[in-house]
């Protein structure tokens, strides 16, 4: 098996989304089917997490059977914004029907945002998935949800739950309110802005991903961020989720 390191972005997401798919068991403390998958491409075999559309629990807030695609979007817009924060994730037909394809990181399972807080050095990664979390209008940022690769880079997981129209911003992340938005943060935004509005490939992956409300409550969203060069306070209702790791 590979280290992560050693593979392109590229190779990865081939691997996802042309190799043979063997499910090698289900993963732990998981509300929806989340399965540990072993991945064949040719001479590279690496590990992913599958979650199929089928095992997703139904939702009263979220329609049914689009949490999968969600998470692909959040990667596609990661990769956009150029921030690399979620690891390569495809839609991809599985021995359970279509779902999603997350490149499995193997990680310090004693880490989570909490300590990589107190750790200090991760503080403007931090600040960057927290105006992510901010543009995707996520709904379950728990701690558990960012994971410090055995490389030491951290990884931020499970998106199922954003992009929502209403606002949703359930997080751990509250540190930095008020603050400015980096200056790197602000460019990135600008740039995904610009992309947006020129309907090239990111936005009409986003568009196959999400309905139409969903794509123009993200612009909004962006337009806010912009607008205001700071990390929003918390919205009416619960603003941190349950359990918090």
């Amino acid at each position: 098996m590979q280290e992560p390191q050693a593979l392109s972005v590229a190779r990865v997401l081939l691997a996802l989304n042309k190799g043979e798919l063997a499910v090698e068991a289900a993963m732990p403390y998981s509300s929806n089917y989340t399965l540990l998958t072993r991945v064949q491409h040719e001479d590279l075999q690496l590990l992913a997490i599958y979650k199929p559309r089928r095992g997703e629990r139904p939702l009263w807030d979220f329609p049914r059977g689009t949490l999968y695609r969600r998470e692909v979007a959040a990667y596609l817009l990661s990769e956009g914004l150029g921030f690399g924060l979620v690891p390569p994730t495809v839609v991809r037909d599985g021995p359970h029907g279509v779902g999603m394809l997350q490149f499995f990181i193997t990680n310090d399972e004693e880490s989570h945002l909490f300590t990589l807080l107190k750790e200090g050095q991760y503080e403007a990664t931090i600040r960057r998935l927290c105006a992510f979390d901010c543009l995707v209008n996520n709904a379950d940022r728990k701690g558990g949800h960012a994971l410090k690769g055995l490389d030491g880079r951290l990884w931020a997981i499970d998106h199922g739950l954003c992009f929502h129209v209403e606002p949703k911003l359930r997080t751990v992340l509250w540190d930095f309110v008020g603050q400015p938005l980096p200056p790197e943060v602000v460019t990135a935004l600008l740039q995904v802005q610009t992309r947006l509005d020129t309907n090239d490939s990111l936005t009409l992956r986003l568009n196959e991903l999400l309905e139409p409300n969903e794509v123009r409550a993200l612009r909004r969203r962006l337009q806010r961020l912009l607008d205001s060069n700071q990390f929003p306070p918390p919205g009416a209702g619960p603003n941190v989720p349950w359990p918090p790791v």
